[in-house]
């Protein structure tokens, strides 16, 4: 049995900003950016990698939601509380030179972790936590 993991689902807040981020600053390629009413889905992922997505869903799009649970989730989102997601590359120190050139909010930069990993995190314009890990660790 191979099981491979499709598509993980991140929220984003703005789409135009999340394009950037996504797009023109880690170098994903767009593969579907769907919208309806004002909202809009857009499915990047890893050049050469066509079977592994990141969703940029709209935050609390369900209309079964109240309004009150919209704004906690949207401010679950702006504190970075409500999704993470680790991505991994060959250049962590290049990857996080140009993130932190290109303006991401830096959390934490480039480490040696006890644990035996290299990493360093920052967030995406909606407030969602990237960790990014060294893919030689």
């Amino acid at each position: 049995m191979n099981i491979t993991i499709q598509q993980a689902f991140v929220p984003q807040t703005d789409p135009e900003a999340a394009l950037v981020f996504y797009r023109d600053i880690l170098g994903f390629e767009v593969r579907a950016d769907a919208g309806y009413e004002d909202m809009r889905w857009i499915t990047v992922g890893p050049v050469g990698q066509p079977g592994t997505s990141i969703v940029l869903h709209p935050p609390a799009a369900d209309p079964g939601i109240t309004e009150e649970e919209r704004r906690t989730i949207l401010e679950l989102i702006t504190k970075g509380v409500y999704t993470a997601i680790t991505l991994a590359t060959d250049d962590l120190d290049g990857l996080f030179d140009r993130l932190q050139a290109a303006g991401a909010d830096v959390v934490q930069e480039p480490i040696d972790q006890d644990y035996g990993v290299r990493d360093c995190a920052f967030r995406d314009p909606a407030g969602n936590l990237i960790r990014v890990t060294s893919a030689s660790a």
